[in-house]
């Protein structure tokens, strides 16, 4: 425990600069998968990091905080204080990139099987599998490397965010987590002041899981 105290205490937890946006693409594919790799779920890592970390690093950057050990992020917190413009962004890299470049790869036939079954289910079945959340609200999600999370270096993140947020008079911010029913629950963020919106099954993870995986909205009032 000593050892690793030491070792969160020269994690350094900063603003996003531009150099970091590989690295923070690298991390969302080696955690997007219950936070191992994501490669066995769906093999285009490109597009998988477009979508769900390019608004971020290009139109919202500031809002982004890293962690860095010793020169090397291991981590990261992507945030939204503006989410009006993240609807309409986030639509647009959906409708202009993401969707058009990955059924020409679909046709092509560059994806596998799992690949496959994983674009059917964002096609058929996300919509419904995905838990409300609250509207007019900032947000936010964070990875972080397996050797970093069983410690504090998550909460330092989020703390970093919710001083930015208070300054600019935001009262509310909301994520989206996978949990389950005994491994990882919403538990892990009542302890930070997040309180239960909404959970769904999903069922995406079912070839790879024995256990019942969901997805869960955790809200935090900003005092």
């Amino acid at each position: 425990m000593k050892a690793l105290q030491k070792a969160e205490m020269k994690v350094v937890i900063r603003p996003y600069k531009s150099e970091d946006r590989e690295s923070i693409r690298h991390i969302c594919c080696e955690t997007g998968f219950s936070g191992s790799p994501v490669d066995p779920l769906f093999s285009d890592r490109e597009l998988f990091a477009d979508y769900l970390t390019r608004y971020y690093t290009d139109w919202e950057p500031e809002h982004i905080f890293v962690a860095e050990d010793e020169g090397r992020v291991i981590g990261y917190l992507l945030g939204c204080a503006y989410w009006r413009r993240h609807q309409w962004v986030q639509t647009w890299i959906m409708a202009a990139s993401v969707i058009p470049r990955g059924l020409w790869r679909l046709l092509t036939g560059r994806y596998d099987a799992n690949s496959r079954k994983f674009l059917a289910w964002c096609l058929f079945n996300a919509g419904r599998e995905t838990p409300s959340a609250p509207k007019r609200c900032a947000h936010m999600h964070f990875n972080l490397l397996p050797d970093y999370r069983a410690g504090g270096v998550g909460a330092r993140l989020l703390a970093a965010y919710v001083k930015v947020l208070k300054q600019k008079g935001v009262k509310r911010v909301y994520g989206q987590m996978q949990t389950t029913d005994d491994r990882r629950t919403e538990r892990v963020f009542n302890k930070y002041g997040f309180q239960t919106y909404d959970r769904r099954k999903i069922t995406k993870f079912e070839p790879f899981h024995n256990e019942t995986v969901y997805v869960s909205t955790v809200v935090r009032e900003i005092e």
